[in-house]
């Protein structure tokens, strides 16, 4: 495994078994990762530190875009893989309007997973 560079990864999901799969799994390639339950949760605990966010498009109260829209400050330096398991064209063109880097399917496909981690912090190919 190529060494991917150092980040905290945050997991925005309102899944639980979600949240700690991927947390498990980040976990074992060498990852710090913080779990939150919903946009709010994570906005509030964000220190501006430099990662990665994975975000969860579906979630109650505000969507993935819905907080990548209203927080583009908060999120300038941190980059933004939104997850799904079902997005919509016209979803996914209004994410990578507001920023979004990147998407991944849900269920989520490790090595898929790992490919955009090292695209977004700097790990060798």
């Amino acid at each position: 495994m190529a060494e991917i560079a150092a980040g905290r990864i945050h997991i925005v999901d309102d899944d639980e078994s979600v949240r700690d799969s991927l947390k498990f799994l980040l976990r074992l390639y060498g990852f710090e990762v913080d779990l939150h339950a919903s946009c709010r949760d994570f906005a509030a605990d964000f220190d501006g530190g430099p990662g990665c966010l994975l975000l969860d498009q579906h979630m109650p109260g505000m969507t993935g875009v819905e907080f990548v829209e209203g927080h583009r400050a908060l999120l300038r330096h941190l980059p933004v893989l939104m997850m799904s398991a079902n997005m919509e064209a016209e979803t996914r063109d209004r994410a990578l309007r507001a920023g979004v880097a990147g998407f991944l399917d849900k269920p989520v496909d490790t090595g898929r997973l790992l490919d955009e981690l090292r695209r977004l912090l700097g790990g060798p190919a």
